[in-house]
């Protein structure tokens, strides 16, 4: 199994994605959406790299009870995904679903209040979107997200991501136009590992980054001590 870490941190993940997203870059039909919470410093640094405006897509994770980190699903706005092969394999009930997308849709709608304050999502149509996170495992959210956004009218979907299950990149290249990806490892189970700090971020890290985003100042200090 190999999970020695790949990146020293977020923002170094971002900056390297972004090396691989040049063909994006100083272009006025580009955006960038990261995933909350732990794709919004990845997410930034991509941005500020490729001269892109920057928001969040919030998509939250369906966990499969009493092993929360194990997704069944996901849901952005106006979409759901689940893992067929996940839900068969712990006989999750189709009411414990419900009861659990209920639950997460709440907890989407009091994200996405918090993140943006009040402000306009940006408006993506006819515009290449690249989709950010810090990681796919399952590839469920990035699924999510990207069945979200073709209700938009986007002209391109990209998904980025600085890591990934190798067998989540053909069901995210089947909703997506591209996925780039830096590493996809053998024996991948988490994210985490394959980065050498990897801790959870805040929610006011993702409002401070996004208003640094809109304002083009440096990252605040707490995003670099990632």
């Amino acid at each position: 199994m190999n999970e020695t870490p790949l990146f020293t941190d977020r923002a170094d993940a971002g900056r390297r994605l972004a090396g691989h997203l040049g063909a994006y870059a100083a272009r006025d039909d580009v955006v960038v959406l990261a995933l909350p919470r732990g794709g919004v410093p990845v997410g930034f640094h991509v941005a500020r790299a490729l001269g892109a405006p920057l928001d969040v897509l919030v998509v939250r994770k369906l966990g499969v009870p009493g092993y929360r980190e194990l997704a069944m699903g996901a849901i952005a706005a106006g979409v759901r995904v689940l893992e067929h092969e996940t839900v068969r394999a712990h006989a999750i009930p189709p009411w414990v679903i419900e009861r659990e997308a209920a639950r997460e849709h709440a907890e989407l709608l009091r994200r996405e209040a918090m993140y943006r304050g009040g402000l306009p999502p940006l408006d993506v149509r006819g515009k290449t979107v690249i989709v950010v996170d810090d990681g796919i495992a399952t590839g469920a959210s990035a699924r999510a997200a990207a069945a979200a956004l073709r209700a938009l009218n986007p002209a391109r979907i990209v998904v980025a991501a600085p890591v990934a299950a190798p067998g989540s990149m053909a069901p995210v290249a089947a909703v997506a136009d591209e996925v780039v990806c830096l590493a996809t490892p053998p024996g991948f189970r988490a994210v985490a590992p394959f980065y050498r700090a990897f801790p959870q971020t805040t929610d006011d890290e993702v409002r401070a980054l996004l208003h640094a985003a809109r304002a083009r100042t440096p990252a605040p200090v707490a995003a670099h001590a990632l």
